[in-house]
C-alpha cells in the first residue's frame, strides 16, 4: 500500500510517494551542504519530488527551475511547490534535461543524479530511468548539459557514490569543470565514506576544500555533527 503522508520539515512539507526519487539522506545532505547566495538562479536536474529546490529556497535563493523526465514526479513537485511559501520562485518542468532549452545561464546547478549501472536494474522502468545512468543520463551527458547552462562563475553541486567519483571527475574535466569542494560522507563512525558531495566550477581551484562528515556514531546514533548540520531543517 502506498504511503501518501507528507514528509515534514521545519518550514515546509512535501509529498514524495509518487516520485521516482523519495526524500532521502543523499539529497538532504546535499541541500544542507550547498552554499547559496540571495541572487542565485538555480537549476535542479532530476528534481524528483522537489526536495532540493525547497531546501535551497529556505536557505535563500532568487529562483529555481526544477527539471525531471518523469511526469508523475514533476506533478508531485508542482503540488509541493504550490503549497510552500516560495511558490512564486519555483517552477517544475517535465522534460529530458538533454532537450531543455533556455536563454538563462544558472549561478548554481544541483543534481542527485542516476547512480547505478546496468547490472542492477530496478523492476520499474520509471525507477530505472531515474536511478541508472546508462538508461537516461550518462555522466558525459550530465556534464555537457551543465557546461552549456552554467554561468562562467557558476557552481555545480552533485552527490555521488565514492566508487564512481573519480570517474565522474575525469568526465567533468573534459567539459571544463573542475573540483573546488568535496565532502566525504561516512555512514558510520569507523567506516569508510560511501557518498561524496562535490562542488565543481570552471577553472582549477588553487586548493580544493575537503572535509569529512559522519552520520552515525558507533552506537548507531546520529552524531552531534549531523544534528547540528540539519538543525535548520529537521523537526525535533
Amino acid at each position: 500500500m502506498t504511503d501518501a503522508r507528507p514528509f515534514h520539515f521545519k518550514h515546509f512539507s512535501l509529498y514524495h510517494h509518487r516520485s521516482t526519487m523519495k526524500v532521502g539522506t543523499d539529497a538532504i545532505l546535499l541541500g544542507c551542504w550547498t552554499e547559496v547566495k540571495p541572487s542565485d538562479v538555480v537549476l535542479d536536474i532530476g528534481t524528483g519530488c522537489g526536495l532540493l529546490p525547497l531546501m535551497l529556497s529556505q536557505k535563500g535563493v532568487a529562483q529555481v527551475d526544477a527539471v525531471d523526465i518523469d511526469a508523475a514526479s514533476v506533478g508531485e513537485a508542482t503540488v509541493n511547490f504550490k503549497a510552500s511559501q516560495w511558490r512564486d520562485q519555483l517552477k517544475a518542468i517535465c522534460m529530458d534535461i538533454v532537450d531543455f532549452q533556455t536563454d538563462k545561464k544558472y549561478d548554481l546547478i544541483v543534481s542527485n543524479p542516476p547512480f547505478f549501472n546496468r547490472f542492477s536494474k530496478c523492476d520499474s522502468e520509471r525507477k530505472s530511468r531515474a536511478r541508472h545512468n546508462d538508461m537516461s543520463l550518462s555522466y558525459e551527458m550530465l556534464c555537457t548539459v551543465v557546461s552549456r547552462l552554467l554561468k562562467p562563475d557558476g557552481r555545480f553541486a552533485v552527490v555521488l557514490p565514492v566508487s564512481v567519483s573519480a570517474e565522474f571527475l575525469k568526465v567533468a574535466e573534459h567539459s571544463g569543470l573542475f573540483l573546488h569542494k568535496r565532502l566525504n560522507i561516512i555512514p558510520l563512525e569507523g567506516k569508510d565514506s560511501n557518498r561524496v558531495n562535490l562542488e565543481l566550477g570552471y577553472g582549477k581551484a588553487a586548493e580544493v576544500q575537503e572535509a569529512n562528515f559522519t552520520i552515525r556514531d558507533k552506537d548507531n546514533l546520529f552524531t552531534p555533527q549531523y544534528t547540528e548540520f540539519l538543525k535548520d531543517f529537521y523537526l525535533g
